[in-house]
C-alpha cells in the first residue's frame, strides 16, 4: 500500500499494527559516472519490487531523498540536511505516524551516511515514549539484510557496498543505463578505510579524489539485475517478519 495513494478514511481503517515503512535516501554524489540522485533511485526500485508481494500487508510512506550527506559536500550537486535538523525530521516522521496510532515503524535505509542517524533518532523517539511496550522501531538498510551477495551471485568481485562501486553502478546500468558515464576504464578503490576495524571520521574527499569507492569498472546490467532481485527478496522476508511480529 502507498500512503500517497489513500485518503485519511483509507489510513484511519488500518490496523495499528501494519508496519509503516518510511524509505530514507540522499541526494549526492556518486563520482563523474553516476547521477546524484543514485541512492533514492536504486531504493526506489527495490521498494518497487517488494510491494507486490507485501500487498497489503505494509504502509509504504513516500520516499525521503535528502539524507545526511554532509561527508560528500565538496563535490558539487550533493545536498545534505544537517546532522540535527536531520535527526529531528526523521524523529518527527515517527512521531506522526505514532500520533496517527501506528506502532510498528521501519526505516528502510539506502544510504551509508543515514545508518546512524536513523538508529539515533529511533532510539530518541524510544525514550520519549518509555511508558510504551507496544512499540516496534526499525532502522534497516537493503543490502544489509542478508548474506553478501557474493555468496551467491557469480562473478562479483566486491564483498561489500562501496560507493558508485560495482553494486551501485551495475543496478543503475539494469534500471537506467542511460545515467551512467564511462566507467569501464575506473581503476579500483580501496573500501577499507585506514586503521580497520576501528572506525576513522573521514570525509570522501579523504578516499576518493574523484568521488567513488570500490570497482565500478567491474559492473554490468546482468549483475544489476541479480542483485536488485536478492535485495528485493531480503527486504521482502524481512518486512514479512515485521508483519507477523516475528523477532
Amino acid at each position: 500500500m502507498q500512503l500517497t495513494n489513500m485518503n485519511w478514511g483509507d489510513v484511519a481503517d488500518l490496523s495499528p499494527d501494519t508496519p509503516v515503512v518510511v524509505p530514507i535516501a540522499a541526494l549526492e554524489q556518486h563520482g563523474r559516472h553516476m547521477p546524484l540522485f543514485t541512492d533514492s533511485i536504486l531504493l526506489g526500485e527495490v521498494v518497487r519490487r517488494v510491494q507486490e508481494p507485501l500487498a497489503d500487508s505494509v504502509l509504504f510512506a513516500p520516499l525521503t531523498w535528502l539524507g545526511n550527506s554532509e561527508h560528500h559536500l565538496d563535490f558539487p550537486g550533493t545536498l545534505s540536511a544537517a546532522p540535527r535538523t536531520y535527526l529531528d525530521l526523521l524523529g518527527q516522521l515517527v512521531e506522526n505516524f505514532l500520533f496517527h496510532g501506528f506502532r510498528r515503524i521501519v526505516f528502510l535505509n539506502g544510504h551509508g551516511g543515514n545508518i546512524v542517524p536513523s538508529q539515533q533518532a529511533l532510539f530518541e523517539v524510544r525514550q520519549r515514549h518509555r511508558e510504551r511496550d507496544d512499540l516496534t522501531l526499525l532502522a534497516a538498510t537493503y543490502w544489509t539484510l542478508g548474506d553478501s551477495p557474493a555468496d551467491h551471485i557469480e562473478g562479483l568481485t566486491q564483498r561489500q557496498m562501496g560507493h558508485a562501486c560495482e553494486w551501485e553502478t551495475s543496478m543503475m546500468l539494469r534500471i537506467n543505463p542511460q545515467l551512467v558515464g564511462d566507467y569501464e576504464n575506473l581503476e579500483p578503490i580501496s573500501q577499507e578505510p585506514s586503521y580497520a576495524p576501528a572506525s576513522r571520521a573521514w570525509i570522501t574527499k579523504d578516499r576518493s579524489a574523484i568521488g567513488y569507492i570500490g570497482s565500478p569498472h567491474a559492473a554490468t546490467a546482468e549483475k544489476g539485475e541479480a542483485l536488485l532481485s536478492f535485495f528485493a527478496e531480503n527486504v521482502t522476508r524481512f518486512l514479512q517478519r515485521v508483519a507477523h511480529g516475528e523477532e
